[in-house]
């Protein structure tokens, strides 16, 4: 890696996007902290939620994807959801891509103004699979399919999921092809000496660049009695699938019932957190092996990896870490937003 050649503006910066679901929205914050110092980010490699940022912000679509899913609430993550049968995940994640194609197109990523690399994993050949070409939206749809959860993407004899499997922190791309002043690194599953909430890491309000409108703010305070309701409500019809509806059922039968629902649940919490714990091993392995000029490291304990109507805090949360990584590094190079 290059020592850094520039100060301010003109800073050429090579971007690793880590995988971790949800709480890879705080790429868009350390994108924005970025662009706020005048940097310029000439490569970027992305996995599975990383991969998604990275590839929207290419496309020069990345304002739009944050307007959309800064507006979804619990409900409307609920809705985005749409289950299949398939024993080979419980999610097709066809909402989802439907909403990016409506923002990207069919692009190429040999098309895109700045180069791309999205990483996945073939489970026939047991390798990792780096898309450098062929169309965009393909190439994230492999890299964000957590396994047994997100149905796998077959191309020809090869069945592809999530890259996190192998490689959430895919440093190496950036290493081998691109010359940078800065290769950054953004590990979305970092463990922490101890469980730290989102709440806790996020700085007061008037001390972050807030954009929210006196509407939003206001939306947002009234949201959460809402939304607990909501998600207690969810919670109830999770729990009561299955069972028989009849309220003179003996204790037992319901006791049964509720457990079985609770155990369907968990399930999925369970291969989510299992799959969590392995990213983060991996991705310290890959920053020991391959040190980033400067790592922004979010917790894996903010919040879980299916909590995507968090994503105005997450955002917050990593422009407020990035500030604080890129203060560090180079205190001389404010952001404009602390001029």
């Amino acid at each position: 890696m290059n020592q850094l050649t520039r100060v301010g503006n003109g800073t050429k910066v090579a971007l690793v996007l880590g995988s971790g679901g949800a709480r890879g929205y705080a790429h868009i914050g350390v994108i924005e902290a970025l662009e706020a110092r005048g940097f310029e980010i000439i490569s970027i490699a992305g996995c599975s939620m990383g991969a998604l940022i990275g590839g929207i912000y290419a496309a020069g679509k990345l304002p739009d994807y944050r307007e959309w899913v800064c507006n979804l609430d619990y409900l409307d993550v609920l809705r985005l959801v749409d289950v299949t049968w398939s024993p080979m995940g419980a999610i097709r994640a066809n909402k989802v891509m439907n909403k990016l194609e409506s923002l990207v197109g069919d692009v190429l990523i040999e098309d895109l103004p700045i180069p791309v690399t999205t990483i996945a994993t073939d489970l026939v050949r047991q390798r990792e699979v780096w898309f450098q070409n062929g169309p965009l939206l393909r190439a994230i749809r492999a890299s964000i399919a957590i396994p047994g959860v997100i149905t796998p993407v077959s191309m020809g004899d090869q069945v592809l999921v999530d890259g996190g499997l192998l490689n959430p922190l895919p440093i190496m791309p950036i290493v081998a092809a691109h010359q940078a002043d800065l290769v950054i690194a953004i590990n979305v599953t970092a463990h922490s000496p101890q469980p730290v909430t989102l709440e806790e890491l996020l700085p007061p309000a008037h001390e972050d660049n807030d954009s929210r409108t006196v509407q939003e703010r206001e939306r947002d305070a009234n949201l959460g009695g809402w939304m607990n309701d909501v998600r207690e409500a969810t919670k109830r019809l999770w729990d009561g699938l299955g069972s028989g509806g009849d309220d003179d059922g003996e204790k037992d039968e319901k006791e049964t019932s509720e457990a079985r629902g609770k155990r369907e649940w968990s399930r999925l919490g369970m291969i989510l957190e299992s799959f969590d714990i392995t990213q983060a091993a991996l991705a310290k392995y890959k920053i020991a092996g391959y040190p980033p000029d400067v790592l922004i490291e979010i917790p894996k304990t903010v919040c879980s990896t299916h909590e995507f109507h968090r994503a105005r805090d997450l955002i917050r949360l990593g422009r407020h870490l990035a500030d604080e990584a890129l203060d560090r590094r180079m205190p001389s190079i404010a952001s404009d937003a602390t001029e």
